[in-house]
């Protein structure tokens, strides 16, 4: 266990630099508020310069002004992603049908419900793990969370009455994955980072699905990569959407967004 003499900032900091972490005095500052106990402060140092995710370390990623519950081995919401869940408000502010596909911990169901209010909130994985986190995640909302491949896990009674539909795909292409850095390489699940050759395999599976879903006028939004946006764009427009790309300079986040006519 890591040797923390004196409890203090500085010493927790000093641990992660040395071990290190870039954002040290960041990293410290949130251990030092989220342990309850010296032991669990030197046993989250411990484990952070071991290289576990932060977020891991923790027990929570902060997600558009909210704590998010994480495990270990299920996918961290990236803050990029919050631009995902700006574009979706923007674009449905009053939906009462909130589909979280590729779920992940359910970070953008929990994110869009907490800003709607009374909505009809979902979210689908097809990870065991990301399922039962995604449960207390969207358990202040009332919402359900389903194991299973993208529509297939959905209650049938949503058909037709969705007004948001997230699907934050895994888009890493495969001979990349190994090019991730350690903390999501080795940390995350490959089945939330691999989309297959040109990594849009789950994009186009889940635009070709949307249109079954989407009530009239519903959206379908999904996160891509800057060289992958052209394709993801036309594998929207041939499901049949009303199709535009946002793009986020700031967060390096790209946004396809489909509309149900």
């Amino acid at each position: 266990m890591a040797s923390l003499n004196v409890l203090s900032p500085s010493a927790v900091v000093s641990v992660l630099r040395s071990a290190g972490c870039v954002f040290a005095e960041d990293e410290a500052e949130l251990i030092l508020a989220t342990a309850r106990t010296p032991g669990e402060v030197a046993a989250m140092v411990d484990r952070r310069t071991a290289g576990l995710p932060l977020e891991h370390v923790l027990g929570w990623a902060g997600f558009r002004g909210l704590r998010i519950a994480v495990e270990p081995g299920v996918f961290v919401p990236r803050r990029r992603t919050e631009f995902l869940a700006g574009r979706a408000l923007a674009q449905a502010p009053d939906a009462t049908v909130v589909v979280d596909l590729c779920c992940g911990s359910g970070a953008l169901g929990a994110a869009l419900a907490a800003a709607l209010g009374a909505v009809e909130v979902h979210a689908a994985d097809i990870d065991p793990a990301a399922v039962r986190c995604a449960r207390r995640n969207l358990a202040p909302y009332g919402g359900r969370a389903h194991t299973g491949d993208l529509y297939d896990a959905l209650p049938a009674t949503l058909r037709g009455r969705v007004g948001i539909l997230t699907a934050n795909v895994p888009y890493v292409p495969t001979a990349e994955v190994a090019l991730l850095p350690s903390e999501a390489r080795d940390h995350e699940p490959a089945v939330a980072l691999d989309g297959g050759a040109d990594g849009l395999d789950v994009l186009r599976r889940v635009a070709a699905g949307a249109p079954e879903w989407l009530a009239p006028g519903g959206c379908l939004l999904s996160e891509t990569g800057r060289h992958q946006a052209p394709a993801a764009v036309e594998a929207f427009e041939r499901a049949g959407l009303r199709t535009r790309l946002a793009v986020s300079e700031d967060w390096d986040a790209h946004v396809v967004t489909g509309v149900r006519e």
